[in-house]
């Protein structure tokens, strides 16, 4: 029964995420319709108390990412919350932050700038759309399923193992080592019109990736040692590199 339940939850937590990611691809990119973007719909506030308020939503969902996200705290949550259910746990509770963040946000109007030219537009919107291509292709070549608790309840309810990680390097992970948080990048920061409220979501959420990195690399140094020091050594960050290391 309690594997039936699992099971449940994490398609329960899936399907949430999946429905919040792509109003998120809306959110960021001021899509008609949708009610509430970055740039339309939200309440609005004296920009002291907008800029208060999405900084401190951005910082919330970047807490919750970095925190769940690390090994110590897992070890700890796993003695609460069933293996099985962990990373589904943390699916729903990241998709329930990411709602918060867009149900609350202030928009902040100003205009930082605004591209007329068609061809701009269009350059624009298709690194739009490219961004959001990777953020999506990333999460398949290092086990789309496993990353959003599917298969680890999948698994549980069949009463198979997980097999250890396995270092790998698929497609332009050889040349990138976070390709998925490259995405997102160029997706929040390719626009034809940039607002300020716009400009501080991809500000923030930028420097979030880069506090990210340290914390998520550290944890794969110890899982995966030597290979990934060699890799890093390689492979550019988030900007792809073609030249092999000195030595």
């Amino acid at each position: 029964m309690a594997r039936a339940i699992y099971l449940l939850f994490g398609v329960v937590a899936y399907l949430i995420f999946f429905a919040t990611f792509l109003y998120l691809i809306a959110f960021v990119g001021n899509l008609p319709w949708v009610p509430v973007t970055v740039d339309r719909g939200g309440v609005e506030a004296a920009l002291p108390i907008a800029v208060a308020i999405d900084a401190a939503l951005v910082a919330l969902f970047g807490l919750q990412h970095s925190v769940m996200a690390r090994q110590g705290f897992k070890h700890a949550w796993t003695r609460i919350v069933p293996w099985a259910v962990e990373r589904s746990m943390y699916v729903l509770l990241a998709s329930l932050v990411l709602i918060v963040m867009m149900a609350f946000w202030r928009p902040i109007p100003a205009t930082l700038w605004s591209i007329a030219n068609p061809i701009g537009i269009w350059t624009m919107w298709a690194l739009f759309g490219l961004g959001w291509a990777i953020v999506l292709l990333s999460t398949f070549l290092i086990n789309h399923f496993e990353l959003f608790g599917l298969r680890q309840v999948w698994s549980h309810a069949r009463g198979l193992k997980i097999p250890p990680p396995v270092f790998r390097e698929p497609l332009f992970y050889r040349r990138v080592r976070h390709p998925l948080y490259a995405g997102f990048i160029l997706a929040f920061w390719a626009t034809p019109v940039m607002t300020l409220g716009h400009a501080l979501l991809a500000a923030g959420m930028t420097l979030y990736i880069l506090i990210a990195i340290r914390y998520e690399e550290r944890d794969l140094v110890g899982l995966f040692g030597a290979d990934y020091e060699a890799y890093r050594s390689r492979a550019g960050m988030l900007i792809p590199r073609f030249r092999r290391p000195a030595g």
